[in-house]
């Protein structure tokens, strides 16, 4: 009779499935309805939507009057993760079998032969960027609300340093209850250990479940995955809106706010097929193509416009200008990043994923093909628009073809600080009509370089 029920209700039974989690069937079954594949598309999973709604209702409540109302909220919702991964971290390291739990993640039990695997590799240095906000546009459109003269030299490094013992801080909370679950299943900690979506909504709460007052550490959980998943979306309608603020400031100075709620009524609609049940399948499918290699293709497409085309030399001189000189050899180490280390780094990276590429799968499902072709095009048509706007850019400039290719990649007459107490020597033959009341004012840009950090001060 109970099989009769579960199938009846499209639910698993444990007995038939042997060592399945149940929180797995409740992630699979309740939470998500997951289709049996992409090509099974299902209805709109309603409760997942809403909340899809409710996330982009808070993200435009919070940013409505820009980086005043949303810097106030940063400071909740930044804050509150780190109290959250300390209190974890102290319940767990006190649990039995916490210390095999560490030893998997960064001990003797670790599984190094993952490093051969290009994409470990390649998962790696996108949640470096992903977690940074580097080549997403995120650093350098929150950044340019900073005053001129701003340390961003120490601010880049200590935000560096910062993310990266979060991360290893993050990695001591999850592991050390992990170890714990093992030891109470009876099982191998790399039995009970998952990744990706698993870990954070089937392993880690089932963990949770296990200890006890399990309600209250399972609501610090996943109120601290709702905290970060709202700074991520904060970030990203900032990068929007900065943008169009630097492009017609007049138009976003009157219209933010409708501005800001239509960005977030679009980014709802185009994020309803995620919420389908076969949403999971797509949001992986994104998270892996777009949020993978378009992105490594970005990173470096920015480093070779930045340091070789507008000139690393230019970047040092416009840097001091901010923070004051420095000495040839505080640059040494950045000079070998920025025009060696980084881009072969990268690059390497990049093609070694390619290389080892392997048809993306879910919960055993394998994609099919044309859904692997849809995102190698999603990837083109996130990267296409750099080689457009440049072969635009290239028509648009006098001369013949080698003049305006020379042309588009040098800085225009007007390229500097906006204020001209910020010019100094080196920017003082700019043009007038950019020195104009101290609102914002568009920069014309050719060289493809964001100019968002010369405007705002």
């Amino acid at each position: 009779m109970n099989v009769s029920w579960a199938d009846g209700n499209n639910l698993t039974c444990s007995a038939r499935n042997g060592t399945e989690l149940p929180s797995k069937q409740y992630w699979d079954k309740v939470a998500l309805k997951r289709s049996s594949g992409m090509d099974e598309t299902g209805q709109v999973v309603w409760h997942l939507a809403l909340c899809l709604l409710l996330a982009w209702i808070i993200t435009a409540a919070a940013l409505v009057k820009g980086i005043k109302s949303s810097g106030k909220v940063v400071y909740v919702t930044a804050v509150f993760p780190y109290i959250v991964l300390i209190i974890l971290l102290v319940r767990g390291a006190t649990l039995e079998g916490a210390r095999d739990g560490i030893e998997y993640y960064i001990g003797q039990q670790s599984d190094i032969t993952k490093l051969s695997n290009g994409e470990v590799w390649r998962d790696a240095a996108t949640q470096i960027f992903y977690s940074l906000n580097t080549a997403w546009g995120g650093l350098i459109a929150l950044s340019s609300y900073n005053k001129f003269q701003n340390n961003s030299y120490w601010d880049s490094i200590i935000v560096s340093i910062i993310n990266c013992l979060t991360s290893i801080l993050a990695g001591f909370s999850i592991f050390s209850i992990l170890g714990h679950m093992a030891l109470v299943s009876g099982k191998k900690v790399s039995e009970v250990v998952d990744e990706g979506f698993g870990l954070a909504f089937i392993a880690y709460p089932d963990a949770l479940a296990k200890l006890p007052i399990s309600p209250l550490w399972s609501i610090l959980f996943f109120c601290m995955l709702l905290a970060l998943g709202l700074d991520s979306q904060f970030a990203l309608i900032e990068t929007l809106t900065t943008t169009i603020q630097d492009v017609f400031p007049a138009l976003m100075k009157k219209m933010r706010i409708p501005l800001t709620a239509a960005i977030c009524a679009m980014l709802f609609l185009l994020g309803l097929p995620c919420v389908t049940q076969s949403g999971i399948y797509w949001v992986n499918l994104i998270d892996s193509f777009c949020g993978g290699w378009a992105l490594l293709f970005a990173a470096v497409l920015e480093l070779v416009a930045v340091i070789w085309i507008y000139g690393g030399n230019r970047v040092i001189m416009d840097i001091e200008m901010m923070i004051g000189k420095k000495p040839w050899i505080f640059w040494l180490w950045w000079r070998a990043c920025w025009y060696f280390v980084s881009p072969v780094l990268l690059a390497v990276i990049l093609v070694w994923s390619l290389v080892t590429f392997e048809t993306p799968s879910y919960g055993g499902v394998v994609y099919p093909k044309w859904s692997v072709i849809l995102g190698f095009l999603m990837v083109v048509f996130c990267l296409i628009w750099i080689p457009i706007i440049a072969i635009v850019k290239v028509i648009q400039a006098p001369g013949n073809i080698f003049q305006r290719i020379a042309k588009c990649c040098r800085p225009t007459e007007n390229w500097g600080p906006r204020l001209p107490k910020n010019r100094g020597e080196r920017y003082k033959h700019m043009k007038d009509d950019t020195a104009k009341q101290e609102t914002d004012v568009e920069i014309p840009d050719i060289t493809g370089f964001d100019n968002s950090s010369f405007q705002k001060d």
